[in-house]
């Protein structure tokens, strides 16, 4: 009996985009209002989010299409956050229930990062530092740096079209 094996090219190594992670405690509507307002673009929020695991987990992204340069920009949340009841096992009368909020991550290599920055274009590296310098003129993020994409494992979940 023959056998058949299939090779998958890596559909990622021709894919030219600037990843950027952003550490911020701010909600996702405020930080797009903060980045259109200091990178003069226009971030809107897609009609649907993220979905991962069957609508367990949902992800916001927001979107800003350049047409003049052929850019497109998406920012998405990396941290997702669900609440369910859960029974403990105790020895007594009565069952006792709470509640506990369960953290999934988009990307879990980075599950500190609280959203992160696509930018469909690979850039220079000097326009690449002045949007991570312009990032961190707004006083409510704490970080902003590059992120390597050919190093992730979970790049397939930053595909969003």
């Amino acid at each position: 009996m023959a056998v058949h094996k299939l090779i998958l090219d890596d559909i990622f190594e021709d894919v030219s985009c600037t990843l950027i992670a952003i550490h911020c405690a701010i909600e996702d509507y405020r930080l797009a209002y903060l980045l259109n307002k200091y990178l003069d673009i226009t971030l809107t929020r897609k009609p649907k989010d993220l979905d991962f695991n069957n609508g367990v987990t949902e992800y916001s992204v927001f979107e800003y299409e350049d047409e003049n340069k052929l850019d497109t920009w998406h920012l998405v949340s990396n941290i997702c956050k669900i609440e369910t009841e859960s029974k403990i096992e105790q020895q007594s009368l009565f069952n006792a229930h709470h509640k506990v909020i369960r953290t999934y991550n988009l990307v879990p290599e980075y599950g500190k990062v609280n959203y992160f920055l696509k930018i469909d274009n690979e850039f220079s590296n000097s326009k690449e530092k002045q949007i991570i310098n312009n990032l961190l003129k707004i006083p409510q993020i704490a970080m902003a740096y590059n992120v390597d994409m050919s190093a992730l494992k979970s790049k397939e979940h930053l595909i969003f079209d």
